[in-house]
């Protein structure tokens, strides 16, 4: 049985004394999460922090980003094996808005997937269409061309740790969530190309009031939570939610 993963991201928000007062609120409401694994991937002037703050905790953490490029001139990036320096855990790779608004290929995300891996962290990759693309009918290609990118680039194997997250992206930030049966389609499509034991998420405007419903869907294993992982109570009563508490 795959255990369950509630990731936040916490995007570009953040300040030192509003990740303090966050972080506590969700150590202490979390409690032992137990048969759910719980983290929050912040942004990267905040994880030395993070790191001293979680320490002991039952919530883990990771970044946003990570580059490609092992080291080298390259101003303003940051590499996998600084993050693995920190004892980073998990790294999101090929989110929707480093796609979409920073220009990621295919073939850049499956190069930062390796570079994640090979610093023995563990790559949570985004996957998810556009709603142009959607209702084009080319989810299933969209979404399947993206994961072949990565599964030309590193071997197979690497999904028995590696995340993988759904995220449509016309549902992220938006206040739209996929149906249940939407959701389950893709999430069948993905694990039919994964080993069994990949944990494929949801992320897409997961909510305490939607996330017991998707997360009690055959295949989806937790989820990547956004607007509502910079608030205690909505990421707590989602943590709960994965614990079949909600």
């Amino acid at each position: 049985m795959r255990l369950k993963l509630v990731a936040g991201n916490w995007k570009m928000h953040g300040l030192r004394a509003t990740n303090r007062a966050l972080l506590d609120g969700v150590v202490a409401g979390i409690g032992d999460a137990a048969g759910v694994e719980c983290a929050v991937c912040v942004p990267f002037p905040y994880l030395g922090e993070v790191a001293e703050r979680l320490a002991g905790t039952r919530l883990a953490w990771g970044a946003q980003n990570a580059s490609e490029h092992a080291q080298g001139a390259y101003t303003g990036e940051v590499s996998a094996r600084m993050l693995a320096d920190f004892g980073c855990r998990y790294v999101i790779v090929g989110h929707s808005e480093r796609r979409q608004i920073y220009g990621e290929t295919d073939v850049q995300v499956a190069a930062k997937v390796a570079a994640v891996a090979a610093g023995g962290m563990t790559p949570i990759l985004c996957l998810g269409e556009t709603l142009a693309e959607r209702e084009q009918g080319r989810t299933r290609q969209v979404v399947e061309g993206q994961l072949d990118a990565v599964l030309a680039a590193n071997d197979r194997s690497l999904f028995r740790s590696a995340v993988v997250a759904y995220e449509p992206v016309w549902a992220i930030g938006t206040g739209r969530t996929a149906t249940p049966e939407q959701v389950q389609e893709v999430h069948a499509v993905l694990r039919s190309r994964l080993l069994p034991e990949t944990r494929i998420l949801y992320g897409g405007s997961v909510k305490p009031d939607n996330a017991g419903g998707l997360f009690a869907l055959p295949d989806v294993d937790g989820g990547l939570i956004g607007g509502a992982s910079l608030v205690a109570a909505d990421f707590i009563a989602i943590v709960r939610a994965a614990q079949g508490k909600g």
